[in-house]
């Protein structure tokens, strides 16, 4: 008989000295050295729950409501527990994975679960709770606990961050209890070199920069080891997925999300060809398929009028998205041996002399030009 999954014990909780002391095989780091030490210590490089996109420590993981973010966060906790393909192309290497789906209810995450799986079978790595303690309250140590008994674990995911962070101490500022409520979860992926994502949510107002985009202080981003924004126009497949963080590169990637199945799928190119508009977006995809496409063709390729193509590339083409050939055929400005189109400033006039009392008579009878200015002051008496 095979061995029944670890449960989430929200009992016996782990002091802080009863921390492994060794995880994953790897001591733990100590905390203080002396400079000619610390640079002749070798480290482990971080562990990667999804390569490039979730490392070990706290991601947080924000994004307007209903965009996508559990169906992302679930997808992504199904794949690192059962070894598959991350966003359908980034392997992963298996591991334990623990979830809190902690605005679910069962039947709701069976389903959700069926629809990504498809047929696939369900990970025995993956373990799936929807209630906890808040972190300061005995959460963090039910947590600790998991992980003791997982020590091979490999991402902990908490859905939604807002019901484990507790509440603020008294006369506290807003920045500080941020910072301090991110320290719980940082202290367990510490502790444990372990992927800690916490599910966000964004601020309404909309924001130039993703990181300021993120509900609350800026006491969040700063605590967290990462950032991840989630962004989906609303009824659109295509969204955004910016990061940056202590050990990952700041960058954006495009993905795609299909309904019928609830899966986030990572899409080739550069993520702006997808933040264009519709006609703009299916013209570029095609023309970085096949460059030096004609009007005919793309409009034959995508089902867009030939006549709705044959502007929109020339929109594109003044807007240096596309460039264009005597022939009309388009190609993308990032194409190698390609460059965007330049406008050429037009020809400057001769400028006309302005009169003076040497010339003063050729002007008689002409429109009046500027006068001469008259001969400034010395600048150290103005300024006294």
């Amino acid at each position: 008989m095979s061995e029944p999954t670890p449960r989430l014990r929200l009992v016996h909780p782990v002091d802080d000295d009863q921390a492994p002391a060794v995880v994953d095989g790897r001591p733990r780091l100590r905390t203080a050295w002396t400079a000619d030490e610390l640079m002749a210590e070798e480290f482990p490089p971080p562990r990667w729950a999804v390569p490039g996109l979730v490392a070990e420590g706290v991601n947080l993981l924000a994004g307007p409501p209903k965009v996508g973010k559990s169906w992302l966060s679930l997808g992504l906790a199904l794949s690192v527990a059962g070894g598959d393909s991350a966003l359908g192309s980034i392997p992963v290497q298996a591991g334990p994975v623990l979830y809190l789906a902690l605005e679910d209810t069962p039947r709701r995450l069976q389903s959700r679960m069926g629809k990504i799986l498809d047929e696939r079978h369900a990970p025995h790595g993956l373990t799936l709770a929807t209630t906890c303690p808040p972190l300061p309250e005995g959460g963090a140590s039910a947590i600790a606990g998991w992980l003791t008994r997982n020590p091979d674990a490999r991402m902990v995911v908490i859905d939604v961050f807002a019901k484990v962070r507790g509440r603020p101490a008294a006369a506290v500022s807003a920045y500080d209890a941020d910072y301090a409520a991110i320290g719980h979860a940082k202290k367990l992926a510490d502790d444990y070199a372990v992927a800690v994502v916490l599910v966000h949510h964004v601020r309404k107002a909309g924001a130039e920069d993703f990181l300021e985009a993120v509900s609350g202080t800026n006491g969040l981003a700063g605590a967290a080891d990462a950032t991840l924004v989630l962004r989906r126009p609303r009824g659109e497949a295509d969204g955004m997925l910016s990061i940056t963080g202590r050990d990952v590169d700041e960058s954006e990637y495009a993905l795609r999300f299909t309904a019928e199945n609830g899966s986030w799928t990572l899409l080739d190119g550069p993520p702006q060809d997808y933040a264009m508009s519709g006609n703009r977006a299916a013209i570029m995809r095609h023309v970085r398929e096949h460059p030096g496409s004609t009007p005919k063709a793309i409009a034959e390729a995508t089902g867009i009028s030939r006549d709705t193509v044959k502007k929109t590339c020339q929109r594109m083409n003044a807007d240096g998205q596309l460039t264009a050939d005597a022939g009309g055929r388009y190609r993308t400005v990032d194409e190698p041996g390609t460059t965007a189109p330049v406008s050429v400033p037009g020809v400057p006039g001769v400028p006309e002399p302005l009169p003076n009392c040497e010339n003063e008579s050729d002007f008689r009878g002409h429109p009046a030009r500027a006068r001469v200015p008259g001969v400034p002051g010395r600048v150290d008496e103005e300024l006294r």
